[in-house]
């Protein structure tokens, strides 16, 4: 950990607000002018507006799709196997976890005298939520079916045409790259605001500080640059669609562009979750053995910088091994992985907690540009974990045959749907056909472009209709997309 004395900032240095950041806000209220970040509603309720977030969350059905939702291999019929719920959940436990090991350290070393323990509770609680949700807007079959969406688009859009004129000279450039750059994260923000109709039109409606936390990409489809040295830049962040609704959370809780603070706590706990699992569901599935993996992390230990106090995780793994051997385990090699995952998960939360506070005065003036594992013991592994399940996980036969069968039925239901939702809504006859393959789109979905669309432009219409393809595409789980394709294309029995 950083010496206290040498890590306490001075706050007059620092841009951001945790009284802002930490937002009770939401679509339609309006704050407190007395105090900035608390809603101006008052409620017998004797919850914060974070827990009151916490049980819409786990009450809604898109939160309960997510158990049939993949994380890394679609389909899998393994009790064993995560899926998106199950990472989730895991990634709402780290998250606040860190919160709380974060927000102590700062407390206990004076680092922001604004920072009180009102401060650790709701940022814990806004942690746990955002943990929830940060994945609630993927389409099924994991990051496949996201790189499926755009290379569809990528490829077809511009042969599309609309009253005669191409599509992509219709729409302006930002309409156009959201397709083109088709992101999880920024569905999520539109799923959880607009699409989960619980109350009214806004969706899920939850407070802006949970919203900005999801946020992890504060940039258009037109200003994003992968190529960028600053994180916040690499993908975008929201659609076209939410460009009014992220400019309002931008500003009641001040980031205005920046990366909100939390969501640096939220991507760790992220890479924990994802790399510690993926390595371990790998190995249970057969795609690394024991041997191997003990050989990996041999190769990448010896070019990393291991300068620090951290447990040598390959020692870590050996010694559990040797211990499950003594124990007479009837499978000490799963044993070993099983439990050195978790140990690692917990080294891994101290170097985060680390990175971030090391970094405070940065992240909170919104100048960091790096993970907060950067520059850590923990960088290394965090590295090698991500290399090795790409090639040993990610590459494997199973997970291509899947990808491409995933492929597949992603672009048939673009194929479809994207042609009859053109000249849907217009003065042209759709026709019976067209009119069956609308009827199968959520009746919410089609609620919601209807009231979004109203007293737009033909050129905003045309836009909000073809997100209405994505729209039903990401909220299908996994068996539904499976059987929905089977069914349109007569495999089964109807």
């Amino acid at each position: 950990m950083p010496d206290a004395g040498s890590r306490k900032e001075n706050i007059r240095t620092i841009d951001m607000e945790w009284k802002k950041l930490l937002s009770e806000q939401r679509i339609g209220q309006y704050p407190d002018k007395n105090y900035p970040g608390k809603s101006i509603r008052k409620s017998t309720d004797l919850r914060s507006e974070f827990e009151k977030d916490y049980h819409r969350i786990i009450g809604s059905a898109s939160f309960r799709r997510l158990q049939d939702k993949t994380q890394v291999f679609p389909l899998d019929k393994s009790d064993f196997i995560r899926t998106r719920l199950t990472h989730s959940l895991e990634v709402s436990s780290f998250a606040k976890s860190l919160g709380q090991n974060i927000a102590e350290y700062i407390i206990q070393n004076h680092m922001d005298d604004s920072f009180t323990q009102e401060t650790k509770e709701d940022m814990c609680n806004i942690l746990q939520c955002a943990g929830l949700i940060h994945d609630i807007g993927n389409p099924p079959f994991g990051h496949f079916g996201e790189e499926a969406i755009r290379v569809w688009f990528q490829r077809e859009l511009p042969k599309l045409s609309f009253k005669g004129k191409k599509i992509i000279e219709y729409m302006q450039p930002q309409m156009i790259q959201d397709f083109y750059h088709f992101e999880g994260n920024a569905q999520a923000l539109r799923l959880v605001s607009k699409l989960h109709f619980l109350v009214n039109e806004y969706g899920m409606n939850l407070t802006f500080g949970i919203l900005n936390t999801i946020i992890k990409y504060p940039v258009s489809s037109t200003d994003m640059n992968r190529r960028s040295a600053d994180i916040k830049e690499k993908k975008m962040g929201y659609f076209y669609a939410e460009k009014n609704l992220y400019q309002s959370i931008a500003d009641a809780t001040g980031s205005k562009g920046k990366r909100h603070p939390l969501v640096f706590i939220l991507e760790a706990a992220d890479d924990i979750a994802y790399r510690t699992a993926d390595m371990e569901d790998a190995f249970k599935k057969g795609c690394i053995s024991y041997d191997e993996l003990i050989k990996e992390l041999k190769h990448y230990r010896s070019y990393a910088n291991l300068s620090g106090t951290s447990p040598d995780p390959v020692e870590v793994l050996e010694r559990q091994c040797k211990k499950a051997v003594d124990m007479n385990i009837r499978n000490p090699q799963l044993y070993a992985v099983q439990n050195w995952a978790v140990r690692l998960q917990g080294s891994m939360l101290s170097c985060a907690t680390y990175g971030f506070t090391r970094n405070y005065k940065e992240i909170m003036q919104g100048i960091y540009k790096k993970d907060i594992f950067k520059g850590t013991y923990g960088e290394w592994i965090m590295d090698a974990l991500g290399e090795i399940a790409y090639r040993y996980a990610f590459t494997s036969k199973p997970i291509l045959k899947l990808e491409i069968a995933a492929g597949t039925m992603i672009e048939y239901f673009l194929d479809k749907f994207i042609p009859v939702v053109i000249y849907y809504d217009t003065d042209q006859n759709a026709g019976m056909m067209n009119e069956k393959f609308i009827s199968l789109i959520s009746e919410n979905y089609i609620q919601m472009y209807h009231y979004y669309s109203k007293d737009k432009t033909e050129e905003e219409k045309l836009y909000l209709r073809l997100l209405l393809v994505t729209d039903f595409i990401s909220g299908m789980t996994d068996s539904y997309a499976k059987n929905l394709y089977q069914e349109l294309t007569g495999l089964v029995n109807v």
